[in-house]
């Protein structure tokens, strides 16, 4: 072999080596500088912290707190509405219930009987047999319509200026009431059978006024009637035997 080629076959091996050699460093130098690759879980906990930067994720969980808070308000809101409506309905059916008994009071009302005028009812004036100086006076429905008499006849006889006083003791129960036709009665004492009455005096004349303001005139018997301050009058009656007891 030649010494040309022993030496070529000697650099080329110097070559090769130097090559591998300069290979070897190359990638320790990777090995040494570069990073390693990145782990799959630890990459998604650095995304998942970049997303949301620490220190809000509790903020946001207070405002959302907050917000849940406001949802209890809500609720509340809505209590209070339905309370609201719940009160709308008892107030409506109070309301209903007060319409309906103010309009069964008044239809209870309307079924008692009205207060006799002089036009609905006529009096008449007859001296009793017994007892002594009393008048029985009779008042007659007249009219269409059932009426109530008022307690006792407010009699003026002559120019009277006040009424007699009511036997008290004679006092019914309840009112008079007349039905078309039907009559109630009133005993009027005049005076005293023993002479004891005083201010006496004649008279021809007798009105009786009724509640509504109207005056109903009594025609008294023949020659008139002798009155004195024993002058009283009864409650009006429905029996005429009663209306002479006093």
């Amino acid at each position: 072999m030649s010494a040309r080629r022993i030496t070529r076959t000697r650099l080329f091996a110097a070559t090769t080596v130097a090559l591998a050699a300069l290979s070897l460093t190359a990638c320790e130098g990777d090995e040494l500088t570069g990073s390693p690759a990145p782990d799959s879980a630890t990459s998604a906990t650095a995304d998942a912290n970049n997303a949301q930067p620490a220190g809000s994720a509790k903020g946001d969980t207070g405002e959302k707190d907050s917000t849940g808070s406001t949802g209890s308000n809500g609720s509340a809101g809505n209590d209070h509405a339905s309370d609201t409506g719940s009160g709308t309905g008892s107030g409506s059916h109070a309301a209903g219930t007060d319409k309906g008994s103010d309009k069964g009071a008044d239809s209870s009302d309307s079924d008692l009987p009205g207060k006799c005028s002089a036009s609905d009812v006529r009096i008449t004036a007859a001296t009793a047999p017994r007892p002594i100086n009393h008048l029985l006076l009779t008042a007659t429905n007249t009219g269409s319509k059932t009426c109530a008499l008022p307690e006792y006849p407010a009699a003026r006889f002559g120019e009277a200026q006040s009424v007699p006083p009511v036997a008290e003791s004679s006092k019914p129960q309840s009112l008079t009431t007349l039905a078309p036709g039907e009559s109630g009665y009133a005993g009027v004492r005049l005076s005293s059978g023993d002479g004891s009455g005083e201010n006496g005096y004649e008279t021809t004349t007798l009105t009786i006024p009724f509640e509504d303001g109207s005056v109903a005139t009594v025609r008294l018997p023949a020659g008139g009637v002798y009155v004195d301050t024993a002058l009283t009058v009864t409650y009006w009656q429905t029996d005429a035997s009663n209306a002479l007891e006093y």
